[in-house]
């Protein structure tokens, strides 16, 4: 499985960015995916979740009511709308799956993009 993020890019304070994840090889419906975050000089975060034959999300408090986890299965790919957008969301941003369905633990995942800057200027 190859996961592409993009979507990044610098916005001010209170702006929106939305980033995607397109997956291609062997995929599935029972897949798994998330999206994790790394502030520099921070350890990587969970940012939200959704499991993909299912819908079902989850998202860490940080985030909860401002960004939204969603897929689109006939483009293989996975979204994160990002609203009123604050400086401390400033990270490299990284998608990843895993072949069941979504969790917060990092570890657990075994397919990783190459991560997309957001950078957010108060």
């Amino acid at each position: 499985v190859q996961l592409q993020a993009s979507g990044g890019g610098w916005v001010q304070a209170g702006g929106s960015l939305r980033l995607s994840c397109a997956a291609s090889g062997r995929t599935s419906s029972s897949y798994g995916m998330g999206w994790f975050r790394q502030a520099p000089g921070k350890e990587r975060e969970f940012v939200a979740y959704i499991t993909w034959s299912i819908g079902r999300t989850d998202y860490a408090d940080s985030v909860k009511g401002r960004f939204t986890i969603s897929r689109d299965n006939a483009k293989n790919t996975m979204y994160l709308q990002m609203n009123s957008l604050k400086p401390e969301d400033t990270a490299v941003y990284y998608c990843a799956a895993r072949p069941k369905g979504g969790t917060y633990y990092e570890a657990y995942y075994e397919y990783w993009g190459q991560g997309t800057q957001v950078t957010v200027s108060s």
